[in-house]
């Protein structure tokens, strides 16, 4: 396999990782997986992520865990789901909270396209999954890319926001630089613990506020 197919600005910044040996072994991982079972998000939606954000656009990272590992729903982007798919209790969750913290109507539509191409970063630490097997692609090279797309963000880029949801996310934390950049950390909005904080964290009204005082524009979270 040759390198993969990403928007051009992260090719540059990530070029050296593509050559390690852990990035051939999780591409030959992927080569044989997908003879066997359904993988998500398809071949062509893996990188969307960076596709949808170029390296010099991104302002908010929002770093979620695998992708959903159900029929239709992962196009790429963290906790964003395809138009016309129900919205999944994380999702649903995430919009209970934007509306809460910005007066957001609720979307019909989980498709979170509009807020990468506002420069908000949707990433997974893993970024496929099989078919109905939630975690079933962890531990086989993900993780080293995606600690080293954070480690370059945070040496590269000046004044970001890292929304880290999760213990899983939280601990990612140790990989940014917090004093030129801003970490909201809260609990997963996951139904088993969105009531431990995750409700009334306010990350979107503090993101804007952050990047506000940095003289960057802020983003219109509004969907609806």
């Amino acid at each position: 396999m040759v390198d993969p197919k990403i928007e051009e600005s992260w090719k540059n910044v990530l070029h050296v990782e593509f050559q390690k040996p852990y990035f051939e072994s999780l591409k030959s991982f992927l080569v044989e997986e997908k003879k066997n079972y359904t993988v998500y998000p398809s071949g062509a939606n893996i990188f969307a992520a960076f596709d949808n954000t170029p390296f010099e656009s991104v302002e908010v990272v929002i770093l979620g865990q695998d992708p959903y590992h159900g029929a239709h729903q992962a196009h790429g982007l963290s906790f964003s789901v395809q138009d016309g798919i129900q919205h999944p209790p994380s999702l649903q969750n995430i919009f209970k909270e934007l509306r809460d913290d910005m007066g957001c109507a609720i979307p019909k539509s989980g498709n979170l396209s509009a807020w990468a191409k506002q420069g908000v970063f949707l990433l997974n630490t893993v970024l496929t999954v099989r078919a109905s097997e939630a975690n079933s692609h962890r531990g086989q090279g993900w993780e080293n890319f995606t600690d080293a797309v954070i480690k370059t963000l945070s040496a590269q880029k000046e004044h970001l926001v890292f929304i880290l949801w999760g213990s899983p996310a939280g601990a990612k934390a140790s990989l940014i630089d917090s004093k030129k950049h801003l970490i909201l950390r809260a609990p997963h909005p996951s139904p088993l613990s969105s009531y431990r904080g995750f409700f009334g964290s306010k990350p979107f009204s503090k993101s804007n506020e952050y990047l506000s005082s940095k003289g960057k524009k802020p983003i219109n979270w509004c969907l609806a």
